[in-house]
């Protein structure tokens, strides 16, 4: 059955589910969103730990700086207008040795030009004030971090779509697309569209949804797990809230951290290992066709040559319970091996270009009749509203540019 849209969302992530209520809530037309999965929030958005960030980490002026911090605030807002659940509780960064102390002042300094108010320096001491349990010798409380739960933010923001006249289809992959004119007819597996615009929020497989619609990303997603423990019931008094350790500034993760969850428990993790399958949560996922196009791609020998120490770490840590246990106690030196159990994991969608840089920022590429999400990494959940109404932006110009005139 051919139905007719004005605008087509690919992709049933926050992000994506965020920038079709923008749209819908800016222009009246005809929105249609799909989502390959059977719910929404199925990836990225669903498998994270749940964290409101503050924009302490993010070069000042870039996307993620300017949509996080914004984004955060409309976030507060945004829960407690639909009465979700969320805890604004603050964070700290503990730095354990003296090298880490520079990029921990470098933190600081970019906190204080992001407008994190209230952003404050530990000692030693002071650390035990917020997190008794854990251990550094110099450290920030951040006071703009908080704790919320992204899949019912994602599920109201879905609810918000429809009653704002837009469409849901799940279970709608994404296999063909054609150009009839100026309009483009996409073939899911059961069904297909006509749509006059169409947004690609796909995530994991936005680089490839690009290709397919005749764009060239000039980048690859690579995929990056992150395995989390949880600590048992009994041990859970540790820790108060966040407890983060200062990041490597070459990687873009976070390191292993413990997080306080807004439905209970606490988390530890993630690790970063490289994932042989782009939806590859388990160990022993594997896709051929997924691992070849990463060994055919040269950026990835660059990257795997620049980082190979720090990726040699990661699959030693992920397969010995006992390295991950020794990360943690840099943080709190009481964990102990039997105190954590296995939990989840997420998958990163990390934007890799040619020449081995993984791209840090927000990437976001217009073509004709066409916008490409092709990176949105942590803090997209945070900023989702704000990279929402950047995006719709970015469309509903283009739309009336091109399909209205």
């Amino acid at each position: 059955m051919n139905q007719t849209y004005d605008i087509t969302i690919i992709g049933g992530g926050i992000v994506g589910t965020a920038t079709a209520l923008s749209i819908l809530k800016e222009k009246k037309v005809k929105l249609l969103l799909l989502e390959s999965e059977s719910s929404l929030a199925a990836h990225q958005t669903g498998n994270n730990s749940g964290v409101i960030h503050s924009g302490l980490y993010y070069k000042p002026g870039s996307l993620k700086a300017v949509n996080c911090t914004t984004g955060r605030d409309m976030m507060y807002v945004f829960c407690e207008a639909h009465s979700l659940p969320f805890d604004r509780c603050g964070k700290i960064v503990v730095a354990t040795s003296e090298e880490e102390i520079p990029a921990l002042n470098m933190l600081e300094e970019r906190g204080r030009s992001n407008g994190l108010i209230g952003i404050k320096r530990l000692s030693a001491s002071e650390i035990k004030e917020y997190e008794p349990h854990a251990s550094g010798i110099d450290g920030l409380f951040v006071p703009q971090t908080g704790i919320v739960d992204y899949i019912a933010i994602t599920k109201k923001y879905a609810e918000l779509i429809r009653e704002n006249g837009g469409d849901i289809k799940t279970n709608s992959k994404l296999v063909s697309v054609k150009r009839d004119g100026k309009d483009l007819i996409l073939f899911t597996e059961q069904d297909e569209y006509r749509t006059k615009f169409i947004v690609n929020c796909a995530g994991l497989q936005s680089d490839r949804i690009a290709k397919m619609f005749g764009v060239d990303p000039k980048l690859q997603i690579i995929p990056f797990r992150g395995e989390y423990y949880q600590l048992k019931k009994e041990k859970q008094y540790l820790v108060n809230n966040l407890i983060y350790p200062v990041p490597d500034p070459q990687f873009p993760f976070l390191g292993v951290h413990f997080t306080r969850m807004i439905n209970g428990g606490v988390e530890a993790g993630p690790n970063a290992v490289l994932a042989f399958k782009r939806e590859g949560y388990k160990k022993t996922d594997f896709s051929f066709g997924d691992v070849l196009e990463m060994k055919l791609y040269p950026g990835f020998w660059k990257m795997a040559i620049k980082y190979y120490k720090m990726g040699y770490q990661e699959f030693r840590r992920s397969f010995s319970k006992e390295l991950f246990v020794k990360s943690l106690q840099k943080l709190i030196p009481e964990i102990q091996y039997d105190d954590i159990v296995v939990g989840g994991a997420g998958v990163r969608a990390q934007a890799l270009e040619r020449d081995g840089k993984l791209v840090d920022d927000f990437r976001i590429v217009e073509a004709e009749r066409m916008v490409h999400v092709l990176n949105a990494p942590s803090p997209a959940a945070t900023a989702s509203l704000s990279i929402g109404k950047t995006i719709s932006e970015m469309v509903i110009k283009r739309f009336n540019e091109e399909v209205i005139q």
